[in-house]
């Protein structure tokens, strides 16, 4: 390996009984970063981490670690440089929690296995900063799912290693211990240096934790670089096959479909207040315009996914007559018109004149969530 990359991968192929899966993995990373794998069940993210870590076989292609190939390290050399969370569990023979954990100090022992009173100490940390000290003396089978992945992440800290690889470590957690979780592995990559490289479900995370993404999908990396590079609302439809709904940059989030049909309701918003009426309609299945916005608004980013048309203007620019005139025409053919409460400004002054305009031809002005549950009931 020629450069000054910690980790490296040259013309990678993984796959499983000899067969390839995914060819050509090039992958360059420098110590204390955070690489994610995303894309659909099935598309080998796992094959790449298991052969990444030698839990399998590599078809071809050579793996670096810190200019040396992982296939002349010793176990212990790579249990050493490298510690592992995978989704199989673990067979414990009724081990304590604390007991799983000192498994991590094994590389370092002697042949008698024996843990010094440092290696002790370094248990105790590695529990604590995963939250899990009153879990140190319980059965490690006798707790949750989302206990045994703080527990396993505390095993993989408690090896002190340079890279740690795990492959969907919150997927059993809920959103406390996602945030913990993540933020963990973030201060072990910033300020420890050590390399992350793993896989995750939720691509919203992976677009907020991560310094590089890598996107997997038939017998290819389809993209590798930055967040910024790699997500975008074309490349996640295209990556998972999103047919219906589709994937929201600014939000990191995935939207369902849009409601069907012809819209009877036109949504006044802005600010965000018209994000809860956008959110409800949806669920009621009841098509909507949306208007007018600026498309740096926050209630934008939202309705431009779920509403049938939304009437918008660039950022900070006046709104044009000819938008006015087309939401009012609209606007007219509507039978519900919902006030969401937004602020009127210099800015948005045109929402108000529609307000008045919706009133004045009688039509029925909805201003509260609890209304539109009454109206459209269903």
């Amino acid at each position: 390996m020629m450069n000054d990359s910690f980790f490296q991968t040259v013309n990678l192929t993984v796959g499983y009984n000899k067969k390839p899966l995914i060819s050509g993995i090039n992958i360059s990373l420098s110590k204390g970063v955070i690489l994610t794998l995303i894309g659909p069940n099935g598309s080998g993210k796992s094959t790449i981490l298991k052969s990444i870590t030698k839990h399998l076989s590599m078809i071809s292609g050579v793996v670096y670690i810190d200019n040396s190939s992982l296939m002349d390290m010793s176990g212990r050399d790579i249990a050493k440089k490298i510690s592992v969370v995978l989704t199989e569990r673990v067979r414990t023979d009724l081990m304590t929690c604390g007991e799983v954990v000192a498994l991590g100090r094994y590389p370092y022992t002697n042949h008698l296995g024996k843990l010094t009173e440092e290696d002790h100490a370094i248990v105790d940390d590695s529990l604590r900063r995963v939250n899990g000290s009153d879990l140190k003396d319980r059965s490690f089978d006798a707790i949750s799912d989302g206990q045994r992945q703080r527990i396993m992440l505390a095993r993989a800290i408690c090896q002190k290693p340079e890279i740690i690889v795990l492959d969907e470590p919150t997927s059993f957690l809920d959103i406390r211990y996602k945030i913990e979780f993540l933020e963990i592995l973030r201060q072990m990559a910033k300020e420890e240096n050590i390399t992350v490289i793993m896989s995750l479900h939720e691509i919203e995370l992976a677009q907020k934790i991560s310094d590089y993404v890598i996107c997997v999908k038939g017998d290819r990396i389809s993209r590798f670089g930055t967040p910024e590079e790699v997500f975008s609302q074309d490349a996640i439809n295209e990556l998972y096959d999103i047919k219906s709904g589709a994937y929201n940059l600014q939000f990191g989030s995935v939207e369902l479909s849009k409601p069907q049909g012809d819209p009877e309701t036109f949504v006044l918003a802005g600010g965000g207040k018209g994000i809860p009426f956008f959110r409800l309609l949806q669920r009621k299945n009841i098509p909507f315009y949306a208007g007018i916005l600026h498309d740096n608004d926050i209630d934008y980013q939202i309705s431009h996914s779920l509403a049938a048309h939304v009437y918008v203007e660039k950022a900070f620019t006046p709104v044009r007559e000819e938008t006015i005139k087309m939401a009012a025409e609209t606007l007219d053919r509507c039978i519900y018109v919902i006030d969401s409460g937004m602020e009127f400004r210099e800015m948005n002054k045109c929402n108000e004149e529609l307000l008045k305009r919706a009133k004045e031809t009688n039509k029925v002005i909805i201003n509260s969530i609890s209304k539109v549950s009454e109206i459209f009931k269903g």
